[in-house]
């Protein structure tokens, strides 16, 4: 999820000098790749393309995007190989989640920015809009997708970026890299080992406080964070966050401050942290204790106003 990213960082203290380390910016944020090479190659320009086209095809706020022409037209026929898989996660992480990630909440996310930026009471729009959600109203095969409602739009605001980072972690593969950590706004992947090490990743706390980082071990691992806490503003005694829940229209903050989940693919835990923020903790407890696939880390104030950390019993094993 993007604008999150500064809460997940590397911990990349003792690093040497043989691990290559490229970075550049992308996507409206940062990205790092570090990985280690015998033939010492650099990728820079073969990583700066691929994000280009990624760009190129899924952002809305491209004008000229595949995704863009597609909101636009109503149907579309794939011209580069990113439409398809996000599509497909999409498809499956909507059905897994009831429908708490659904990337056809354009039309309420582009309410809500636009409530930002002029203090317009958008959320009084959100009943007539909903008619306009649901992953259900496309049709998508692996040549062209179609709307099979008009006006109906898709944002890829919440998986786009864990997808670009396995895009990046592949081309190293291809490449025969076999140690490399990627990141991208915050959302990482690792695969093998830095200097005979696992490479770690820090959780930092969604608010100011006195507690450490919590530091985590990746074993080949993908990592991914959303948070409401700071992207959010204030009206009329109403506080609204960044992440609309597209079931209900609207978004009033849930009971947790921030998820960061761990999965195989940045893709699956990019989706899944965004479909956990608006599930609220109870909900997403229940669903990761059914889903051993997915690990999390949930940041949470109790009743007492308490900032309280729980994770998976499969996380606590990979904590420092």
């Amino acid at each position: 999820m993007p604008g999150i990213g500064w809460l997940l960082w590397i911990w990349i203290a003792g690093i040497h000098s043989q691990v290559i380390k490229l970075e550049g910016s992308a996507q409206g944020t940062t990205w790092h790749v570090m990985y280690t090479d015998a033939r010492q190659r650099n990728f820079q320009a073969v990583i700066v393309h691929a994000l280009e086209d990624i760009d190129q095809c899924l952002s809305h706020y491209r004008p000229d995007s595949e995704l863009s022409l597609f909101n636009k037209t109503g149907s579309w026929q794939y011209q580069l190989p990113y439409f398809y898989p996000v599509l497909q996660k999409s498809a499956e992480v909507y059905a897994a989640t009831n429908g708490a990630f659904d990337p056809t909440v354009m039309p309420l996310t582009e309410a809500y920015r636009q409530g930002k930026r002029t203090h317009a009471p958008w959320w009084q729009k959100a009943d007539s809009l909903l008619q306009y959600v649901g992953f259900t109203n496309i049709a998508f095969d692996e040549v062209q997708v179609h709307q099979l409602k008009a006006q109906v739009r898709l944002d890829f605001d919440g998986i786009a970026q864990g997808y670009s980072v396995d895009v990046i972690a592949r081309l190293l593969e291809q490449q025969g890299v076999t140690d490399y950590m990627v990141e991208i706004g915050g959302e990482v992947r690792c695969k093998g080992l830095k200097n005979g090490a696992p490479w770690t990743i820090a959780i930092d706390y969604p608010l100011a406080t006195n507690d450490r980082p919590i530091k985590v071990s990746m074993y080949n691992k993908s990592a991914t964070t959303a948070g409401n806490y700071r992207d959010y503003y204030q009206q009329q005694g109403k506080t609204f966050a960044h992440i609309v829940n597209p079931k209900t229209g609207f978004s009033t903050p849930t009971d947790l401050l921030s998820v960061t989940v761990f999965a195989d693919d940045a893709i699956t835990a990019d989706a899944y942290d965004t479909a956990f923020m608006v599930m609220g903790l109870a909900a997403t407890q229940q669903f990761l204790a059914r889903r051993k696939d997915l690990d999390a880390c949930l940041i949470y104030r109790d009743a007492n106003g308490k900032l309280v950390v729980y994770m998976t019993p499969g996380l606590k094993q990979f904590v420092n």
